[in-house]
């Protein structure tokens, strides 16, 4: 999982860096060209663009640095925890089923959950059979952990 994510931030730092050694300094050169750059409004967005694409690899940089360094044997074993897989049972009988991530791949619609969300934060450290209770923004919500599947029973 850890891997997974590494290389899918490589391949967003490779496709940044490109457009920022490559594409945008022959797209500000180009508005170079047309003249006064005060009232230039292609040299204002691609210099925009430029920023935007420098503060984006920063940051991709830094998290990327930041989960190289996750110890995953420090990911406790029996406990929610991030890449665990648990399914919930919530007090009106509906039964769902979320994996804890890192919250750029947090996607609901999909079952994956930051661990930085109110839910996700709720479930660490819960154990099968503990309940919980969730503050959301629609409300109190009530849930029992059926089934718990941490990141160390996933690779056996």
């Amino acid at each position: 999982m850890k891997e997974r994510l590494l290389d899918r931030f490589r391949e967003q730092i490779a496709t940044l860096e490109r457009e920022l050694k490559t594409e945008l300094p022959k797209e500000i050169q180009r508005a170079r060209e047309l003249g006064d750059l005060r009232e230039n409004a292609e040299y204002q967005a691609a210099k925009e663009r430029q920023s935007y694409v420098q503060a984006r690899l920063a940051m991709l940089q830094r998290r990327m640095h930041e989960i190289s360094l996750m110890n995953l044997d420090r990911i406790p074993h029996g406990k929610a925890g991030f890449g665990s897989t648990v399914t919930l049972r919530e007090s009106t009988g509906s039964e769902l089923v979320y994996q804890l991530v890192m919250p750029e791949d947090a996607d609901a619609e999909k079952g994956m959950i930051s661990t930085s969300s109110p839910i996700g934060r709720a479930i660490l450290n819960k154990e099968e059979g503990d309940e919980l209770q969730v503050s959301t923004p629609a409300g109190s919500r009530t849930f029992e952990i059926l089934k718990l599947v941490t990141i160390h029973d996933d690779a056996t």
